[in-house]
């Protein structure tokens, strides 16, 4: 893993660019510092020196021996860097497989990788559910990960629905903040339950349809909640179009909904990333409503 020192890294050390910008846990940076897996410019310096913009630092990690299980299938590449990829997820597949299921994202992800050379290991951020499509971002190697989540719990990957609701929703800008937890009567089903986790919707509607009755909108999360904007906005008696285990109408094969833009600052380069992710469906869901 090859990292170049930024100008606002500049007069740092190896130490507080691992503890304090990169918030790498200490067990990580235990084991780095103990297998002399960090050098500068080739060289091994001492993790005090100062580095100078420009400088290359290049980690050299411990493979992880639970690789995924590749499977060849069709993915469309949205972004990839030496770091990170981020890949458009079609309908009706999992983000990661189950003891039956190995033609989901995840082992999709790790045939590719094992293609260009990487190891099998396909590092998920978040998730989709299985029949919504969108953005799926994946970290390339563990510490980019270890980044990246702790990016995504503190909020600085911003992630943009969007949304074919049923009827019309009079409040073209709401928020959403009413805590979600399990069903107890059905097996996959969400709810939301004052015993619940804390969940937040935003939501901005981009339009109206009055002879379809229905609404599309954008949304946003400040929490990931499983099923979170198909609870909510059937909370607020306007589901999803085609969400049927949420009370939406059959107007579409699948939920109205698509993972359709990431935004980050990317946290090795500095340079900020939008990712947009086109629409799958065939027949087209969202299309005509543009």
């Amino acid at each position: 893993m090859n990292i170049l020192i930024q100008k606002q890294w500049a007069g740092m050390n190896i130490e507080e660019l691992f503890r304090n910008i990169w918030e790498f846990p200490k067990k990580v940076i235990h084991e780095l510092r103990m297998d002399k897996a960090v050098t500068i410019n080739g060289q091994e310096l001492n993790w005090k020196t100062p580095l100078k913009h420009g400088d290359e630092i290049v980690i050299t990690l411990r493979e992880t021996l639970d690789l995924d299980f590749p499977t060849s299938l069709p993915l469309e590449i949205l972004y990839e860097d030496d770091y990170l990829l981020a890949v458009n997820k079609p309908e009706g597949m999992a983000t990661h497989p189950n003891e039956n299921e190995r033609n989901s994202l995840v082992n999709a992800v790790a045939f590719y990788l094992k293609s260009i050379g990487a190891a099998p290991k396909a590092r998920h951020i978040h998730r989709l559910d299985k029949d919504t499509t969108g953005v799926v971002l994946f970290a390339k190697n563990a510490l980019s990960k270890v980044v990246l989540d702790r990016m995504l719990n503190d909020r600085k990957i911003k992630r943009t629905y969007w949304a074919l609701a049923d009827g019309i929703i009079k409040n073209k800008k709401g928020e959403i903040a009413v805590p979600i937890g399990r069903d107890r009567h059905h097996p996959t089903r969400r709810r939301v339950s004052k015993t619940g986790q804390y969940a937040i919707t935003h939501y901005n509607v981009l339009e109206t349809f009055f002879k379809e009755n229905l609404s599309l909108i954008e949304c946003s999360l400040d929490t990931g909640r499983t099923h979170q904007i198909r609870v909510h906005l059937s909370y607020i008696g306007h589901p999803l179009s085609g969400d049927k285990l949420y009370g939406g109408s059959s107007n579409f094969q699948r939920q109205a909904l698509h993972a359709r833009k990431l935004e980050f600052i990317h946290p090795f380069t500095l340079v900020k990333i939008q990712i947009i992710a086109p629409f799958l469906d065939n027949p087209p869901i969202f299309e005509k409503y543009l």
